[in-house]
């Protein structure tokens, strides 16, 4: 078995590389003079391992091009981050199923897909073959357990993320609460704690993916007006939008944490332990 990757996931496929004791592929990735992508790997196995997130236009060319590269071995695909899989539904007619035409196009030349924590999970029955997700809450759950807060709040932005944040608490046997939103008036909006009342010890705010960090900057000013010891962002995808960075820290968020999947600054921990493991069943 061997591990190739696309160029903006070097890190995580090293990673996963090692934890399987396979050899990492040397690929080449150039442009021709009309800004076409061109990649080369090196000599690949019986079965390769290709590694890639998407998150561009480009990242999906070149994820195709190194399938289609790797056509004399049997490919397991990992898509650490599965961009386009928020756009799940037709939400206005005339619109397409972007998490679908995803699946369709990158199901052609491999036998497996395994992702880490699909926006819903629903997305992964668009592929033609058998197709998984792994979900990171463990590794969250022991980053937050390795910043030493005193019985911290683990934090949901919305009911929709109530699963993640859960398991999160699981792991350190935390209080866990999600955001609601309350319409105070045509422009005023208050966000606090499902279960009311200040929290003045530290918060964890958990989600799977950040992309501009509004919400949960709204939230981290007011959990701070309340007497909050501490607000503190983890997450998994790391997408961090535009100004999302400098947006949490204005709002006062201590540690901002995300895994591998989008490899970046802040990138704490690693997806690599849960999708090797996964890769071995």
């Amino acid at each position: 078995m061997k591990v190739a990757c696309t160029g903006r996931s070097w890190a995580l496929g090293t990673r996963i590389a090692e934890r399987l004791g396979a050899v990492l592929v040397e690929t080449n990735f150039s442009r021709f003079p009309d800004g076409e992508i061109y990649l080369r790997t090196g000599p690949l196995d019986e079965t390769t391992v290709v590694v890639g997130s998407l998150l561009s236009s480009d990242s999906l060319v070149e994820l195709l091009l190194l399938i289609d590269a790797c056509h004399r071995s049997e490919v397991l695909l990992v898509i650490p981050y599965l961009g386009y899989a928020r756009q799940d539904r037709e939400f206005k007619p005339g619109e397409p199923v972007s998490a679908r035409a995803m699946a369709k196009a990158l199901s052609h030349g491999v036998s497996r897909v395994l992702s880490v924590n699909v926006h819903k999970e629903s997305v992964l029955s668009h592929f033609a073959v058998a197709a998984s997700q792994v979900s990171l809450a463990p590794e969250v759950g022991d980053f937050v357990a390795g910043l030493n807060l005193e019985n911290p709040l683990i934090l949901a932005p919305d009911k929709g993320a109530v699963p993640f944040a859960t398991a999160v608490a699981s792991r350190g046997g935390w209080e866990c609460d999600h955001l609601e939103k309350t319409r105070l008036s045509g422009e005023e909006v208050r966000v606090e704690p499902r279960k009311g009342g200040p929290w003045t010890g530290d918060v964890v705010l958990v989600d799977d993916i950040i992309s501009t960090g509004g919400t949960l900057a709204t939230a981290a000013r007011m959990l701070r007006a309340q007497g909050a010891k501490g607000v503190h962002a983890v997450c998994v995808h790391g997408l961090f939008a535009n100004t999302a960075l400098t947006l949490l820290r204005s709002a006062g968020i201590g540690q901002i944490a995300a895994s591998d999947t989008i490899e970046g600054p802040n990138s704490r921990y690693s997806a690599a332990g849960p999708l090797a493991q996964a890769l071995s069943r």
